[in-house]
């Protein structure tokens, strides 16, 4: 049972659960796709709830992997930088058939019934808005945005409104609501005033 087991039962489940939510992932059904017997599943996993929480931890990782090539990249502007992990983001979510976003998916399932699943992934985007923070914080210092505008507010938002358009692009199976949305947030983000309180 190598880590190689593991990595291909995360890497399954993945392209699972954003396929069919966690309620309709069928374990067993993961087992035939992998290949893999059950008692190589549970080596790794205790549980069905355990396997999401730790495809979650996987996701982040590609997440994280992201912010950090485009937001660090000091050959753009903070703004740009911005766009460009949202604009990679799209990229992968077409090649992927327009599934979304694996934590809005799992958010929208199961934060009304399970609170370790709403706490993980409230945990998530408050990592992703944090990071974009420190981005915008970049732009409102060089001057690309507003001095007043607080970068966290301008983050969580930008967070918030991607969301909402990945949904609306998964109903679709069209990027236009992605694109849309990023056009106008950096529009709206360069001459915002601050957000009320």
């Amino acid at each position: 049972m190598t880590d190689s087991t593991k990595e291909r039962l995360i890497d399954a489940g993945l392209r699972m659960l954003l396929k069919h939510g966690y309620n309709h992932l069928g374990i067993q059904t993961l087992l035939v796709a992998t290949g893999i017997p059950k008692g190589s599943f549970y080596h790794h996993f205790t549980s069905k709830e355990d396997f999401a929480l730790q495809v979650i931890d996987a996701y982040m990782k590609q997440v994280h992997a992201g912010l950090d090539a485009c937001l660090r990249d000091q050959e753009r502007p903070p703004l740009a930088r911005v766009r460009r992990f949202f604009e990679l983001t799209e990229q992968s979510y077409r090649e992927e058939g327009y599934m979304g976003c694996l934590l809005g998916g799992l958010g929208q399932e199961l934060s009304g019934i399970s609170e370790l699943f709403r706490r993980k992934i409230e945990e998530c985007f408050s990592a992703i808005a944090e990071r974009m923070a420190a981005c915008l914080e970049e732009a409102r210092e060089r001057g690309q945005i507003p001095s007043a505008c607080d970068a966290r507010q301008m983050a969580d938002l930008l967070v918030n409104c991607w969301e909402g358009a990945a949904l609306r692009s998964r109903l679709r199976r069209d990027p236009a609501s992605l694109n849309a949305m990023l056009d106008f947030y950096i529009r709206s983000v360069v001459t915002a005033r601050p957000l009320a309180t």
